[in-house]
């Protein structure tokens, strides 16, 4: 995970080895297969991206109010 201070946001971001893009699934209550991250951060944030990266995978961003 790499954060960067700007003025007047944070910038989030994860780098993973997937291609695969994110997909919003619906939030699982019993079985913990996950499902809340991505509604929680787009949420949270101002502004989110998907960018692929040409060696491995891609990266993950949020932009969030300071």
């Amino acid at each position: 995970m790499e954060l960067t201070a700007h003025p007047d946001t944070i910038k989030a971001a994860v780098h993973d080895p997937s291609w695969h893009v994110p997909r919003t699934r619906t939030p699982d209550l019993n079985g913990g297969t996950g499902g809340f991250g991505r509604p929680m951060v787009t949420g949270l944030a101002h502004a989110t991206a998907v960018t692929r990266r040409a060696s491995d995978g891609k990266t993950m961003s949020a932009c969030l109010a300071r």
